[in-house]
C-alpha cells in the first residue's frame, strides 16, 4: 500500500493496488461502488439519527472516532467510483460551485 496518501491522486492510486491485490476490481462496477457509498453514508447517518443539532457538533472522542471510520468508508467508495468512470471529482466539484452559484446567487 502506498505510504504516502496526500491528495486525491495518490488516494485514488493506493485504492487501485490495494483493489488489485485481492482482485476485486471485477466487482468494482459503477451500481457496486455507488450502492456501497450508499450503505456507509448511512452508517454515517446512523451516529447523528437521534442526536439533537448540539449533540451532533460535540461527539465524544469514541463516536467521533467510528464517524471519522464512516466518513472514510464513504470517500474511498467515491473516489472507487470516480475512478471507474473516469470522473476528475476536482473538476467535477469545481464545475458543481459554479453551477450552484447561478443557481443560489448570493443576496
Amino acid at each position: 500500500m502506498n505510504a504516502t496518501i496526500n491528495d486525491l491522486g495518490s488516494l485514488r492510486d493506493a485504492l487501485r493496488d490495494f483493489a488489485a491485490a485481492r482482485n476485486w476490481q471485477p466487482f468494482h462496477t459503477p451500481k457496486n461502488l455507488a450502492m456501497a457509498m450508499i450503505v456507509e453514508a448511512a452508517e454515517l447517518v446512523e451516529h447523528f439519527q437521534w442526536d439533537t443539532p448540539e449533540e451532533s457538533l460535540a461527539p465524544s472522542p469514541e463516536k467521533l472516532a467510528a464517524i471519522r471510520d464512516e466518513v472514510a468508508d464513504t470517500l474511498i467508495y467515491l473516489v472507487e467510483l470516480a475512478d471507474t468512470l473516469d470522473i476528475d471529482l476536482i473538476a467535477a466539484a469545481r464545475d458543481k460551485i459554479v453551477k450552484n452559484a447561478l443557481k443560489y446567487p448570493a443576496p
